[in-house]
């Protein structure tokens, strides 16, 4: 929960960037219960003039634009709907034991990452996605703010970076982006298939180069704690660069595996409950002069 100032000087293309990172089942509801809190607090995420979402956090840069879409994300696995199939451990090990070979080129760990993908390539388990993600976000509709969401191609290893203009509904790109192999499958968008952003560059802080403010939000920080400080200085063009973790109460509410869906309520409260203490220090920089 640091706040780094980097330039003075008053020339920037953007004024307020928000990257929201990848987390898993806890992380997104840590992150929607966070922006719900904040907004109940008056200062509006989704207010940003250029939002970056990966993975967990392209659920929840999409429910910044629905209507009640942050509430809505209070609890959505209650009330009888029925539960996506979880994940599989066996197929995610092997997942992260490409990401681990050492010496092995980024690209090269995607391309691995993507033939894991691309066995688990159902038409019926990405429908079933897409109506998951569609109720999650409450909205079929890129926002007129600027969003940019991010996949990977999982056959190339090549990263995409989607906005409204890319010709992608917006579902799409959701569950593509949070479609990490071993939990969920990869999404077809035309004749490709696409898998998780976050394999490109974790929270891909770097597509928000230009931010007179940028906010980082890191809901998996604790698990790797290089990562914010590192992100944040990927996007070194901004004047100030402030980072939102998990607090010790929220770590908590996380449990010990971030994909645990009973994770989810109380991961929820405790982002919003954090959402208190991180108001002010970002309110100030959010709501400070505008760059001319």
């Amino acid at each position: 929960m640091s706040d780094i100032a980097e330039r003075q000087d008053t020339e920037y293309p953007i004024d307020r960037a928000l990257v929201l990172g990848p987390g898993g089942v806890a992380g997104t509801a840590w992150t929607a219960g966070l922006a719900h809190g904040l907004r109940h607090q008056g200062l509006d995420l989704g207010e940003a003039d250029l939002v970056v979402g990966t993975s967990a956090g392209a659920i929840v840069a999409a429910a910044l634009g629905a209507e009640d879409g942050l509430a809505r994300l209070a609890d959505p696995l209650s009330g009888g709907r029925p539960r996506p199939a979880g994940p599989d451990p066996g197929r995610t090990a092997e997942v992260f034991a490409v990401l681990g070979t050492p010496g092995l080129a980024p690209e090269e760990a995607r391309r691995r990452v993507g033939r894991i993908a691309l066995e688990t390539a159902d038409p019926r388990a990405q429908q079933a996605l897409l109506t998951g993600r569609r109720e999650l976000i409450g909205t079929d509709a890129w926002p007129q703010r600027r969003l940019l969401i991010t996949a990977v191609d999982a056959a190339s290893g090549e990263p995409v970076v989607w906005d409204r203009d890319s010709g992608v509904p917006l579902v799409h790109a959701v569950a593509a982006s949070s479609a990490f192999p071993g939990t969920a499958p990869p999404v077809a968008v035309g004749d490709r298939h696409y898998m998780d952003g976050a394999l490109r560059e974790g929270s891909n802080a770097d597509l928000a180069r230009g931010a007179r403010t940028l906010v980082v939000v890191e809901p998996l920080a604790h698990q790797h704690p290089r990562e914010p400080h590192r992100q944040a200085h990927a996007a070194l063009a901004a004047r100030t660069v402030l980072t939102v973790v998990p607090d010790e109460a929220s770590v908590r509410a996380f449990g010990t595996d971030p994909g645990d869906r009973a994770a989810w309520a109380p991961s929820f409260r405790a982002g919003r409950a954090q959402a208190a203490a991180e108001h002010g220090r970002l309110l100030a920089a959010w709501t400070g002069p505008r760059s001319g």
